[in-house]
């Protein structure tokens, strides 16, 4: 059954929108807004999208509010998003990517929070045709139906293509106003976002990192790898940043690959993890996240000191835990790309 209307003539009509960041959910919201409707837009992130903004909430929603004229909230869903990533219904495209299950869980999140806002429909910003896996007009119909938001859920940049929503046929939102727009290109997006006096926003990229071939193939294996019950977003991030490894018991091991990823590396860490560098000579930052009952702090120093050029035999290997603690310092010898492939350490 399609979610009932929270709307009354006693108060003001409230919409929720979600807002990925890109022009489309931008425009999409600025166009219902525009035409009078207290828009609240909401940014899901989860390890494979918008992570960065963690921490930085009041930041983000500042610069949205500053520069779109957009009310805004970052919302987290990062742990049911991995046990949806798991099982998606309608399966993962080229990748490890659940794109109309992505959508359906992102839309339900929506309507959660549609209700405890007193809201009365949602808007998106697909279009038509943009995207083959999701953005198709029978993939379409599915969110909606599958979300039961059949009547509520508001597509503006497509919504002369599509049936009518009851915030059209109830007069809250002028269908006359909305748009017709389809295909992947975006040259009618930018026009309306001149019209908006919208001057900057992100150029179009994939955005989710599950639909990148190499990374998406990691988390696979980690799925693949780890009990349901193993699984943490802690983990996936430590999967996705720098040159990540997983030892026979479980440790989990990264290095940066410059400047820039050691600084992430170390951004990473939490309690009980160690950071890992080599003594006296330059080379990269570790992470190492130890599990199961060997110590596999000798597997970690061997495979830094194959990424450390300038490491010599007697080079010292420095775990330094990242909540304190004594400091311990291992000898190795630089594992070989070799030892790497058989033991099947890299992610």
């Amino acid at each position: 059954m399609d979610s009932e209307l929270n709307h009354s003539p006693a108060r003001p009509i409230k919409a929720v929108s979600l807002l990925s960041g890109g022009l489309d959910s931008i425009l999409a919201t600025r166009v219902v807004q525009d035409q009078g409707v207290e828009v609240l837009a909401l940014h899901f992130i989860s390890p494979f999208f918008g992570y960065e903004k963690k921490g930085r909430e009041e930041e983000v929603a500042a610069f949205y509010q500053e520069t779109y004229g957009i009310r805004m909230r970052v919302v987290d869903v990062s742990d049911e998003y991995l046990t949806m990533l798991a099982r998606p219904r309608y399966g993962y495209g080229k990748n490890f990517n659940p794109c109309v299950d992505c959508k359906i869980f992102l839309v339900r999140k929506a309507l959660e929070i549609l209700q405890a806002e007193g809201a009365s429909f949602l808007i998106t910003g697909e279009v038509l045709g943009q995207r083959p896996m999701s953005q198709r007009r029978d993939t379409l119909n599915a969110i909606a139906r599958d979300t039961g938001t059949r009547g509520i859920l508001l597509r503006p940049l497509s919504a002369r293509l599509l049936p009518p929503t009851a915030p059209e046929e109830r007069g809250w939102v002028d269908r006359g106003r909305l748009y017709g727009f389809s295909g992947r290109g975006r040259h009618d997006q930018m026009a309306l976002a001149a019209e908006l006096g919208i001057t900057e926003y992100p150029t179009p990229a994939g955005g989710c990192r599950l639909t990148d071939p190499c990374l998406g193939a990691r988390v696979r294996r980690y799925y693949e790898d780890t009990p349901a019950e193993g699984r943490n977003a802690a983990d996936v991030r430590v999967l996705l940043t720098g040159r990540p490894f997983r030892f026979p018991e479980g440790s989990l091991f990264s290095l940066g690959r410059g400047e820039h990823e050691n600084a992430a590396v170390a951004g990473l860490a939490r309690e009980g993890d160690e950071r890992v560098f080599a003594a006296d000579v330059p080379g990269p930052l570790g992470l190492f996240r130890p599990r199961g009952s060997g110590d596999e702090r000798p597997l970690a120093a061997a495979v830094l000191l194959r990424y450390c050029p300038k490491a010599r035999p007697e080079t010292r290997v420095v775990f330094e835990p990242s909540g304190g603690g004594p400091v311990r310092e291992l000898e190795a010898v630089a594992a070989t790309d070799e030892d790497i492939a058989l033991g099947a350490w890299r992610l």
